[in-house]
């Protein structure tokens, strides 16, 4: 039987040896819902899986989907789209981002992220990170500065959200656009006001290792009439742009339907569909998210030679993965811990590793990026270790899973 199927009320620990192993999977994600299964089903039936192909009167489940997530996120305009990766260049085509323009980003994310600023000939300019894993202000205000750059590419690394009020402010004096990459924070807020909107545009993922699941897809938001209408064109809508309904009105799409290009990437309805109950249930699951997270949190608490992250009481967060740091430990004494809980059946991700694994990526390894150093950045990832919190783990398990950390940590301990 696969450790995925073990009935609820079975441990979840066997013995090896003397020490117990953990035997859930981290990156099992819980079922479609029935809701959405059918729903899909619905959408199979008629054949009509491009967001345009409409029968008359009909709505299309994309066009819904994302008047439905604007509503959530009290944004003016919503856009779905096929990859998070993909909303994240078109916002930055639409709002003319270009050939050797600079764009500030952290140093601490995942490789879609300069990658999309790569990918229109842009160059990312990395900004160090705290040792709370969110973007280091006092950096930003320095090259927002120096560098000359009008864009700031923010990513929400790992769910982790910066002070919003004092990050706009940099911004604003330096005369910088902000996009937010919110593909780890839908769901989540800074001081009451959702995610992603602070800055001109955001970026969601819906892929099927973030908080709502379609395999692949994502949004992007904004207020700004034009920038969303650019949006929706370089989307792939041709002249269907009023089938959208959380759009900017048609005035907006006058004089960009003959400028902007066509670089195709919208949402089916069958993704959509899959979508549209577990954006309702989205509230539910962060709550979920957040009690396996403090379970964790709580569990690995005053631990000698592990650093836990501080959160912000202003920020409210997701959880659904938890990083920790190792501080000052050595490369050697990592690994044999990592190694040491692998062999335990716990899946950890060091970002410190001298090469890329998995998605474990640094920013010295986009080699497509000029050579920059970023030594703050480089002696926090050098301790910190990765996990994700799948809602198929059950609180009992997260404790259990925090024994094995406690007991690995002691071991291995500098």
């Amino acid at each position: 039987m696969n450790s995925i199927d073990l009935p609820r009320e079975n441990p979840n620990l066997c013995a090896m040896s003397d020490k117990p192993i953990f035997t859930r999977s981290f990156t099992q994600q819980e079922p479609i819902p029935q809701a959405a299964i059918e729903a899909a089903n619905r959408v199979l039936r008629t054949g009509r899986l491009h967001r345009y192909n409409t029968a008359p009167d009909e709505i299309a489940e994309t066009a819904l989907l994302e008047e439905e997530f604007a509503a959530m996120t009290g944004a003016k305009y919503a856009l779905a789209v096929a990859s998070g990766g993909y909303a994240i260049g078109a916002a930055l085509r639409a709002i003319g981002v270009g050939q050797g323009d600079l764009v500030l980003s952290n140093g601490f994310t995942l490789a879609p992220v300069p990658g999309a600023i790569a990918s229109v000939g842009a160059v990312p300019v990395f900004v160090e990170v705290t040792e709370n894993l969110t973007i280091d202000l006092e950096d930003l205000n320095t090259k927002a500065q120096a560098s000359g750059a009008r864009v700031l590419l923010l990513s929400h690394m790992r769910g982790h959200i910066c002070d919003m009020g004092r990050l706009m402010a940099i911004c604003d004096a330096a005369g910088i656009t902000v996009i937010e990459d919110c593909a780890h924070t839908m769901g989540a807020a800074w001081n009451g006001l959702a995610s992603g909107r602070h800055g001109k545009i955001a970026c969601y993922s819906t892929q099927t290792y973030k908080h709502i699941n379609s395999g692949e897809g994502g949004f992007l938001t904004s207020d700004d009439a034009d920038v969303m209408a650019r949006a929706i064109l370089l989307s792939g809508s041709y002249m269907l742009y009023t089938r959208h309904r959380a759009a900017p009105p048609p005035e907006a799409f006058a004089q960009a339907r003959f400028e902007t290009p066509n670089v195709s990437g919208r949402m089916d309805n069958l993704r959509a569909a899959i979508l549209r109950p577990q954006l309702a249930d989205l509230p539910r699951q962060v709550a979920r998210w957040r009690e396996l997270y403090e379970r964790m949190e709580a569990g690995l608490a005053n631990l000698p030679h592990l650093r836990l992250t501080e959160r912000d009481p202003r920020e409210d967060y997701v959880g659904s993965s938890f990083q920790f740091l190792l501080p000052d430990w050595s490369p050697d004494k990592i690994t044999a811990f990592v190694q040491a809980a692998a062999r335990r059946g716990v899946e950890l991700k060091w970002f410190g590793a001298a090469e890329p694994v998995a998605f474990t990526s640094r920013y010295d390894s986009w080699r497509y990026a000029p050579a920059q150093t970023l030594p703050k950045t480089d002696h926090i990832l050098a301790g910190l270790i990765d996990l994700r919190l799948p809602l198929t783990f059950a609180p009992e398990d997260v404790d259990r899973l925090a024994e094995i950390l406690r007991d690995e940590v002691i071991a291995h301990a500098p």
